[in-house]
């Protein structure tokens, strides 16, 4: 079984948009049109038997219209995520209304919501997410929207998990994306889980090995950020290391069952 615990998708509607002026910061291609459909299409041609749909609200006005839409979902394999932005001044009210929908987690991504990820004024939006019991997942490490400011450092992850040891925090791209050495030495090891996510592309199978063997495989996700990387790919680059058959069962469903609350 493969669930892949990080996907992007939108509205038909905005698709096609969002995916070129995204692809315009990234410099990079992608593998789905965006949509529902056509994601849902290459996951199962990739091997994927569920996802976990990151949703992003970039502007403060656009919480209602997309946690609405990610709810919109209906698909038995499809967990989906909801957003706040910490500058909407009902934040805290929307992630209330998060639960409510029945959305299994929250998507923060501090590079294109504007915020630094230990910066106080977000303290009261972990303090509503840990009481509501809802997964967090941050996108950590370097972004090619900010190139020289890094939102989420893994020094910074590793301040917030102790400041909230009741957060159950999923740091993408493997504590920090393009950061892995800081990843190894801040962020393995700590009480969170970690993912997989353009693992494929930037971090070496051996820094890959020894980031797994210093957190434990009972805390990574496998993950891809489709459409900007395939699931396929970062299954190969799994299946090429040296982790053991326990270890891979793990990653590819154990823990994200266990971070969706769905029985094992």
């Amino acid at each position: 079984m493969l669930i892949d615990a990080h996907v992007h998708m939108f509205s038909e509607k905005i698709a096609q948009k969002a995916l070129t002026n995204l692809a315009n910061i990234c410099k990079s291609p992608y593998f789905t049109n965006g949509t529902l459909s056509d994601t849902k299409e290459k996951l199962k041609s990739w091997g994927v038997d569920a996802a976990m749909a990151m949703n992003i609200a970039t502007k403060p006005s656009q919480q209602t219209v997309v946690n609405n839409w990610a709810a919109s979902i209906d698909d038995p394999n499809i967990y989906s995520f909801g957003s706040i932005h910490p500058d909407a001044p009902d934040a805290l009210d929307e992630l209330q209304r998060i639960k409510d929908l029945g959305l299994y987690g929250v998507k923060l991504h501090p590079d294109y919501q504007g915020f630094l990820i230990d910066d106080p004024k977000m303290f009261p939006i972990y303090d509503a997410i840990s009481s509501l019991g809802l997964p967090v997942t941050f996108h950590t490490g370097w972004d090619p929207l900010s190139p020289d400011l890094i939102h989420a450092t893994p020094q910074a992850v590793a301040k917030v998990v102790k400041l909230f040891p009741h957060m159950t925090v999923i740091a993408a791209h493997m504590g920090g994306m393009a950061r892995y050495q800081e990843a190894e030495e801040y962020v393995a090891g700590l009480p969170l889980y970690i993912d997989t996510a353009m693992s494929a592309r930037l971090c070496s199978p051996e820094q890959f090995e020894r980031l797994v063997s210093k957190h434990g495989s009972e805390r990574v996700l496998f993950a891809s950020d489709c459409p900007w990387s395939r699931s396929c790919d970062e299954f190969a680059f799994i299946e090429r290391t040296h982790l053991t058959d326990r270890e891979k069962e793990n990653i590819y469903y154990k823990n994200a069952q266990r971070v969706l609350g769905l029985s094992q």
